[in-house]
């Protein structure tokens, strides 16, 4: 089946749902039964912050925030605070290219080649055949989080003409076009997309085509002034029962390579407009986005797998995504919406929009299951009413997940370790290089050996001994992912100790050769 009538099929399907979500919804939301279900997902979770608000109809009819930009400094989170969006960026993005369409400037079936000439993929056919569009849709063929080495952790040298060049190094997961895998690097380029066609830097033209016509006044990407912008939240990592910030930031915010594909910073005000403007836009912005717009960043462009946990918490029967959001079908009601994850900040932009209604969610710490718990409970106020569908139902629910997950799914117990020697891995010391991540050490430090990356500093760690194998314990305790180290004839190769670690740890993707000694 082609990918046009895949998507023809898919999108029939999310048609076929629209009947079902035309039931009546429940009154605007009742404050003290949201208020109850904040203060116990902030209570159980332990968060250093979080900011709700909910849209009906086009107005906010709830807005709470509680704890600390900066826990323990007294500083109060409100509805102007700045947090890291993160990957809710995407959408922006997305926004930014259909203003364009909308212009006239490009097209979504423009080559990529068109408007870079240097674009390459490992495959030159695809390089060759790649359209604007997919760079939207996850479905380049290469791994989940391919690449990502070169945005994060933060901060790195590494430009976006290094991700541009690098891309023709990564190798192919599986054949393009034929699944979903989620994929940052391509919305980097789909930046540079923007920026070519649109005249501008893409931080500019964001802030042309989003921020200002839709008086989102707070939001900030690019470079900027954290003393003059003020009320600016800092991320934090779990260190024991403390919340502890992490990567904080200076007075000046730099500009950075992964801006495009999550850099943006916005209030809980700026996003409730954000959000309304998508369900229920004034008259002053109807014409912002073309309808015919509208409905191509809403259309399902490539299908996604239908999880266990979706058919049996939401009884989904499709998932697609579109240019920059998630769809589905949760109780029959059609959803759409994203979600935003760095470092210590956790975001979700959702929307039932024929229920009219949709919910913000920003929070400055580690919150992964909370943004799921909360999120769940919220959007089945909508489409099932059922209050047995509780913060505790969930968090149980994620619990016994958990406790279900098998042993090859879980990080190994690697307490029993020591510090490698050098004697030990002298065959092996010298100067390595991958092609699309450039060098790296693996050296003496005294006593020690240290593995360090030259253009991404907080990959720096010692070089560990647990049994027969090796391993990086990564200096930065905010790099919360170690990765296993193996040689062979080829060189030296690198994996994670946890498989459930981020994906955008893709040690997996580099192949270092040793192209020299030691210093």
């Amino acid at each position: 089946m082609t990918p046009e009538r895949v998507r023809a099929v898919v999108f029939a399907l999310c048609l076929a749902w629209l009947p079902f979500a035309g039931s009546a919804r429940e009154a605007p939301a009742d404050r003290k039964a949201v208020d109850a279900i904040f203060d116990e997902v902030m209570t159980r979770y332990r968060l250093p912050g979080l900011a709700l608000g909910i849209v009906e109809d086009g107005r906010v009819v709830y807005s709470r925030t509680a704890g600390e930009r900066v826990e323990g400094e007294g500083a109060k989170i409100d509805s102007q605070t700045l947090f890291k969006v993160a990957s809710n960026t995407k959408s922006m993005t997305t926004a930014t290219l259909a203003r364009l369409v909308d212009a006239g400037k490009l097209r979504w079936d423009d080559p990529v080649t068109r408007w870079i000439p240097d674009f390459r993929m490992h495959d030159a056919w695809v390089g060759r055949e790649m359209q604007v569009r997919d760079l939207l849709i996850h479905n380049s063929g290469l791994r989940a989080g391919a690449g990502d080495l070169m945005l994060w952790p933060e901060p790195n040298t590494f430009t976006r003409a290094d991700i541009i060049h690098g891309l023709g190094y990564l190798k192919p997961y599986r054949s393009f076009r034929s699944g979903y895998d989620y994929d940052n690097l391509m919305y980097i380029v789909a930046g540079e997309v923007a920026a070519a066609a649109g005249g501008a830097p893409y931080e500019a033209l964001v802030r042309r085509e989003v921020f200002e016509p839709l008086g989102m006044s707070r939001c900030q990407v690019g470079r900027w002034n954290r003393v003059e912008v003020g009320n600016v939240a800092q991320p934090h990592r779990r260190d024991g029962n403390r919340n502890v910030p992490v990567r904080s930031d200076g007075d000046i915010v730099p500009a950075t390579t992964m801006d495009p594909a999550g850099g943006v910073r916005c209030s809980l005000d700026d996003m409730l407009a954000w959000t309304a403007n998508w369900l229920k836009p004034e008259p002053k912005n109807a014409g912002w986005l073309s309808q015919e717009q509208r409905q191509a960043l809403w259309a399902p462009q490539m299908p996604m797998p239908v999880s266990r946990r979706m058919r049996e918490w939401d009884r989904s029967h499709f998932s697609a995504y579109g240019y920059g959001w998630r769809l589905a079908d949760v109780d029959g009601v059609f959803k759409v919406a994203h979600t935003g994850t760095l470092m210590g900040m956790y975001s979700a932009v959702t929307m039932l929009p024929d229920k009219g209604a949709g919910f913000v969610i920003l929070i400055n710490g580690e919150g992964d299951d909370a943004r799921t718990v909360l999120t769940q409970v919220l959007v089945k106020r909508y489409t099932s009413g059922d209050p047995a569908l509780s913060v505790a139902h969930y968090a149980r629910l994620l619990d016994q997940e958990d406790a279900a997950r098998p042993a090859t799914e879980k990080a190994p117990d690697t307490s029993r370790r020591r510090r490698a020697t050098g004697a030990e891995l002298a065959p092996q010391l010298g100067v390595y290089r991958d092609p699309w991540f450039g060098e790296a050490m693996l050296c003496r430090d005294g006593d020690a050996v240290r593995f360090r990356a030259t253009k991404s500093p907080l990959l720096d760690g010692v070089v560990q001994r647990v049994g027969d194998r090796w391993l990086i314990d990564w200096d930065d305790p905010s790099v919360d992912a170690e990765a296993w180290v193996a040689f062979d004839a080829n060189g030296m190769r690198l994996s994670k100790v946890d498989p459930q670690a981020d994906f955008s740890y893709d040690y997996e993707d580099l192949a270092f050769e040793r192209v020299g000694q030691c210093p």
